[in-house]
């Protein structure tokens, strides 16, 4: 191999390898993420930069094309187009803001990492080195935020090595006195096994199965149950009167993922569910796009997909307590987190319906980032997910 082409190709090699490590599910190795900005830095031309930003994101999120070809029951060809399509606005961005001169790349980093993290970018911002501050600043909160954020700005500097020394010591403080947060008093969440059938089989003998996991964790003293997205299927007044009849007589509210559909297509919805009867407790912010948000369908003067509420409801109240719902797809982004922590909730509810994820680590990856920004707040999370 040629002198000149011996350090790009080592800075994407060790791109692929942060991706690949510091996206593998484990929430104590997300500070490896951080090596993505040095290396970006690092590379002399915005080739390099456009490699590096590439082999850093598609290994992140490298679970993506065995999981679309799972759910679509196909072969790997539209995750593998999925794939390269969702990379193209975290390379663009990070390739055009990369720059030779020293002074502005501090500036320019934060630029590109403020655009990946909300909309219209931060739709497709997965794997954002930022959700590292949970492992490296647990209970800072805010200010948390505003540390890794200035330490992800020096580290683009000359002076990263000094900068990734002091990130160093903060991991390993943290990793050292690293314990799992305890759940709010009486909450319980809960996960369950049913792959694609659930929210598929509608039948009354499935929703028995439901009530009857719901009583037995009832029993154990949880008095707010949350079951996992897509739990309850087509939300309906039959399925209502239902689940209120079998909680009628009992203290337990019931916090579960339903579909709430219309003639312009369906909302993701979590519903509260008591003895005095149900109400809808959450709209998704952002589903996922292209299987279920679909925005050209207006365009062609089509009907059906997802609806995105972007900025609304970021907190509901549910027994008494302010909760900040993330569904699937949001655990996995930025800054639908980051809106409800301006809300200050109480308890954070993170549930998803995992079962096309067989064989990837993306379930562990969004547990372990809801994880890392619950942490960073200091607040309990509660995890319901269907595999």
């Amino acid at each position: 191999m040629r002198r000149e082409h011996l350090q790009p190709t080592a800075l994407m090699a060790v791109s692929i390898v942060a991706g690949t490590v510091g996206w593998s599910g484990h929430v104590l190795l997300l500070p490896v993420a951080l090596a993505f900005p040095v290396l970006w830095a690092l590379a002399r031309t915005r080739l390099t930069a456009a490699f590096v930003s590439a082999g850093y994101f598609l290994a992140a999120s490298r679970g993506l094309p065995q999981g679309v070809a799972t759910f679509y029951s196909s072969d790997l060809w539209p995750g593998l187009l999925l794939w390269l399509c969702a990379s193209t606005g975290f390379v663009i961005v990070y390739t055009v803001l990369w720059t030779k001169e020293t002074g502005a790349r501090p500036c320019r980093y934060f630029l590109a990492a403020a655009l990946m993290a909300i909309p219209p970018f931060g739709i497709t911002g997965w794997a954002h080195p930022i959700t590292a501050a949970g492992v490296l600043f647990p209970g800072w909160g805010w200010w948390g935020l505003v540390a890794v954020t200035a330490g992800l700005m020096g580290l683009v500097t000359r002076m990263w090595r000094a900068v990734a020394i002091v990130l160093a010591g903060f991991w390993i403080g943290s990793a050292a006195t690293w314990d799992e947060s305890t759940l709010p008093q009486g909450w319980q969440g809960v996960d369950l096994e049913m792959g694609a059938s659930l929210g598929r089989d509608t039948s009354l003998q499935r929703y028995r199965d439901l009530i009857a996991t719901v009583t037995d964790r009832a029993s154990g003293g949880a008095r707010s149950i949350v079951l996992p997205e897509s739990s309850l299927g087509f939300w309906t007044p039959t399925v209502e009167r239902l689940w209120v009849r079998a909680l009628r007589g009992t203290e337990i509210s019931v916090i579960a993922g339903a579909a709430v559909v219309d003639a312009g297509g369906y909302d993701n919805v979590l519903i509260a569910i008591s003895s005095d009867g149900a109400r809808l407790l959450y709209r998704e912010r952002m589903p996922v796009p292209g299987s279920m948000w679909q925005p050209w369908r207006p365009l062609l003067g089509q009907s059906g997909g997802a609806r995105a509420h972007f900025f609304a409801n970021p907190v509901a109240t549910i027994a008494d307590r302010r909760a900040a719902p993330l569904i699937c797809y949001e655990q996995l982004i930025v800054w639908p987190l980051l809106q409800s922590m301006l809300h200050d909730p109480d308890v954070v509810i993170a549930v998803g319906n995992g079962w096309w994820t067989k064989g990837t680590s993306i379930v562990a990856i969004q547990r372990a980032s809801t994880n890392a920004w619950a942490r960073l707040f200091d607040k309990p999370v509660v995890f319901s997910f269907n595999t």
